[in-house]
């Protein structure tokens, strides 16, 4: 079996978020169960770009509207699968991958050029599997697109929802921007009167996955203006719990860390860690050391953490720090930059994104902290587990689906029901107390959480099966 995955994402040639990290990692467990996959992306001006020998084995044109376009696509199978670019120039030859104001038309000339260049194949893959809105479009062009239809109509295609909350959704002025296509089947494309990529795909895809079970469930009564859709679709569709590679996720070997350590090792190699960790940023080591890294957005609840790491201190004076790495919306970096400067002794703040820095916090915390109002499935979590630190999380989504509360049978984190900073506070006193009254706990949590199996090789397994299932 060959599986194309078409995505905007994969780590490491470009990576935004958790999109970035699956589509990175699922190829390569894939292979190693048998099955070919590949993966196409945009060709981004990264550093990953520059630093690969690359193949050039495609080049075609199509057309944008009423402008015709060149693209290139080049390979290359360092990351343990065939990584394919395709570029096009004045459109995808950026650094970023998101955020211009033409990124309706950059995602839209991709697909197209990516059916185009599935089309001129000698062989055809057995099944293409799409991820988010910016290939949503692709399971409708390979039916109904005009220069498609002929060979690609019968290929099964696949699409994962990893975030709802966007849909890529654009007005029907621009629908001369779409390839040649049957508009008579137009109402596969709209949703609420604009052409809807997100709600495209669900409609026409063979099969639909999220990113976790408890996702799945709750995109039908929370999936900004798609709940009837994913109600209507649930009977294709099936909720894969992300995995992570534990090969990258390894205490025992990251090379990001100064100090290794494995579940016999994990209370000295985590002490190590944080002591570093805690020397950088001014933080007393011997306090319960809590953790948030992630988008400085209200989806991840990111607004609500200048007023709970405030009402944490207050309440547990002396007693507890945190650390927080990230960067999104500008006035919640700016509420956290306000904090960060009475409460320097209590508080530490990075924004932006550091990989290496990343890796530390996830082994020198003890706990990590994820308040989101919405968490598909939530990689943080699982790579927190993977160097025993423990999750304080919302029961939501995915998060609900990986972190038991310990005070249920085998559980080993802290849940709590609300995105609020009451909730957070009393979450955050559980793990002080923990930390200061129960060591024996903490560390019995620890090790347990190390021997927890998230890695891919389940959910490949999962995905294999489904692409079975409609051959």
């Amino acid at each position: 079996m060959e599986i194309l995955h078409v995505a905007a994402e994969c780590f490491p040639m470009a990576k935004a978020g958790g999109l970035g990290d699956v589509v990175g990692a699922l190829p390569k467990y894939q292979r190693r169960l048998g099955p070919i996959a590949k993966v196409v992306v945009p060709m981004y001006r990264t550093e990953f770009l520059y630093q690969q020998q690359w193949e050039l084995v495609h080049e075609g044109s199509q057309y944008l509207g009423p402008q015709f376009f060149h693209y290139s696509v080049i390979k290359n199978n360092r990351l343990g699968f065939d990584l394919y670019l395709i570029d096009i120039n004045g459109l995808l030859d950026r650094e970023k991958i998101y955020g211009y104001p033409d990124d309706t038309e950059r995602f839209l000339a991709f697909q197209t050029a990516v059916c185009d260049w599935v089309n001129a194949w000698q062989h055809l893959p057995d099944l293409i599997h799409c991820h988010d809105h910016h290939t949503g479009l692709i399971p409708f062009l390979l039916q109904y697109g005009f220069d498609f239809k002929t060979r690609l109509a019968s290929i099964p295609s696949v699409f994962t929802v990893h975030n709802a909350q966007y849909s890529g959704a654009f007005g029907w002025e621009q629908k001369h921007l779409l390839p040649a296509c049957d508009l008579s089947h137009w109402a596969l494309l709209d949703w609420h009167h604009q052409i809807n990529p997100l709600a495209t795909a669900l409609k026409t895809a063979w099969r639909i996955t999220t990113v976790s079970p408890g996702y799945l469930q709750e995109l039908r009564t929370s999936a900004a203006g798609l709940e009837s859709l994913f109600d209507h679709e649930k009977e294709k569709s099936v909720g894969i719990l992300n995995g992570i590679d534990t090969e990258i996720w390894d205490p025992a070997h990251d090379p990001y860390l100064l100090f290794h350590y494995t579940v016999q090792t994990v209370a000295s190699g985590k002490q190590k860690n944080k002591e570093e960790l805690c020397r950088r940023f001014g933080l007393d080591p011997d306090r319960p050391l809590i953790c948030f890294i992630g988008r400085m957005v209200a989806e991840k609840a990111a607004d609500l953490l200048a007023a709970s790491m405030a009402a944490c201190v207050a309440q547990h004076p002396g007693k507890v720090s945190f650390l927080v790495l990230g960067s999104g919306e500008r006035d919640i970096e700016q509420q956290l930059d306000l904090l960060a400067a009475p409460l320097q002794d209590a508080v530490g703040i990075y924004i932006g994104y550091q990989e290496a820095l990343s890796h530390l916090m996830y082994a020198g915390a003890d706990f990590m902290l994820m308040p989101s109002r919405v968490e598909p499935c939530g990689l943080n979590q699982l790579y927190a587990l993977r160097f025993g630190t423990i999750p304080i999380v919302r029961a939501v989504g995915g998060l609900k689906d990986t972190v038991t509360d310990m005070g249920e049978q085998n559980g080993f984190g802290i849940r709590f029901e609300q995105a609020s900073v009451q909730d957070i506070k009393a979450a955050v006193s559980r793990a002080v107390s923990l930390y200061y009254e129960q060591p024996g706990h903490l560390q019995q949590f620890r090790e347990q959480v190390m021997q927890i199996d998230h890695s891919w090789e389940h959910a490949a397994k999962e995905y294999i099966q489904l692409y079975n299932s409609i051959q």
